[in-house]
């Protein structure tokens, strides 16, 4: 599949995730995201040139099969959340699930292909890859996106069942929490920790059509 076809795949991906925490964070309350018109699929309000595109493509182009990419955070303000505790967890898990929800619908494609028999077909072979790539990229997020390290979503969640004051403290290392996701990936830690994992969803996903 083209690089061009991933990488669009992935700002599309990372933009609906960004997309559902301002949506549940208007649910709970909280209409900043709206205000500032970020609850829309227009990939403009969204896109960080470096976590959106220069970062992604650079990773693609060496060949990686791990990728780092990511929009621009929606505004919330959980100080307008109805119930704080609540509204802070279900709004950072929203996007990691956005993700889950993307990865079955390329499930549901391969499935529909190869019931139909148009994977015997050019479109069908194209159409396969695609949702492949969809399925592969949105595992990725989502997996990615709960390990609790700020800023990651996994964090938010985590920052919950902290005492105040740990959480303080937990909340300055956001501003250093990104130089150790790029850690974990180019020391390798990632590809061994989590990749084991992200291949099983996959293969769950794929009915066994993924290996490491």
């Amino acid at each position: 599949m083209p690089l061009i076809v991933q990488l669009v795949v992935l700002m599309f991906s990372v933009i609906v995730h960004e997309v559902a925490h301002g949506w549940v964070a208007s649910l709970n309350g909280d209409n900043t995201a709206k205000a500032y018109g970020r609850i829309t699929l227009n990939p403009i309000p969204h896109i960080d040139l470096f976590g959106t595109i220069i970062l992604p493509l650079a990773f693609l182009l060496s060949g990686s099969s791990m990728f780092i990419g990511w929009a621009k955070p929606v505004p919330i303000n959980p100080s307008m959340f109805r119930n704080y505790k609540l509204g802070l967890i279900t709004v950072s898990l929203a996007g990691p699930f956005s993700n889950v929800c993307l990865a079955l619908i390329g499930s549901l494609t391969l499935y529909f292909l190869k019931s139909t028999g148009l994977m015997h077909s050019a479109f069908g072979v194209a159409a396969y890859q695609f949702a492949f790539i969809i399925i592969f990229i949105n595992v990725f997020l989502f997996i990615l996106n709960l390990i609790p390290i700020p800023p990651l979503d996994g964090s938010k969640v985590l920052e919950n069942f902290l005492p105040h004051s740990v959480r303080m403290h937990f909340r300055q290392f956001e501003t250093y929490g990104i130089i150790l996701v790029i850690i974990l990936f180019f020391s390798g830690i990632f590809s061994r920790v989590f990749m084991p994992l992200i291949a099983f969803i996959i293969n769950i996903l794929t009915g066994g059509a993924y290996s490491l």
